[in-house]
């Protein structure tokens, strides 16, 4: 039986190390590699900066333009990362809060195992940002292997 890997991508380059990650690991798994279009945070789903000021409200129908068209852009970065592996992802995204998202996935569609990568960052940095990594370590119906840039820490 074929084991289904999730890997949530954002387009930065630790959801990049994941994605590989789950590659090299898991050579015989179906892997799906999930985007998160997060309209309560206009730079979450977008691996360019983003300058708010400048930007089409969170939520209109330009931001969500805006967005597809970024996500489209992970996404090719994504069948350009399987093609190096010589292996085949699918692709799925999901609009709300990232961490949510992930997990109710995870729940919702017989995941396995979920591969994401994480700052590692520690004291105020990770107060103020957050840690969508370790709250899916937290939630996830399932084990997690998370992928750390240990130069963060």
């Amino acid at each position: 039986m074929s084991r289904k890997i999730l890997v949530p991508v954002d387009g930065s380059p630790l959801s990049r190390q994941a994605l590989e990650h789950s590659l090299e690991e898991f050579e015989d798994a179906t892997v799906v590699a999930l985007h998160v279009l997060d309209p309560s945070e206009p730079g979450y789903s977008t691996p360019t900066p983003v300058d708010v000021r400048t930007e089409p409200p969170r939520g209109s129908d330009e931001w969500y333009e805006r967005a597809h068209e970024e996500e489209e852009s992970v996404f090719e970065e994504v069948r350009e990362i399987a093609a190096e592996y010589d292996a085949e992802v699918t692709t799925e995204s999901t609009t709300g809060e990232p961490t949510r998202e992930i997990v109710d996935y995870a729940e919702e569609n017989d995941v396995d195992h979920v591969v994401i990568g994480s700052h590692g960052r520690t004291g105020p940095t990770r107060l103020l940002l957050g840690s969508v990594a370790e709250v899916v370590v937290r939630r996830a119906p399932v084990s997690v292997t998370v992928v750390r840039d240990v130069e963060a820490i």
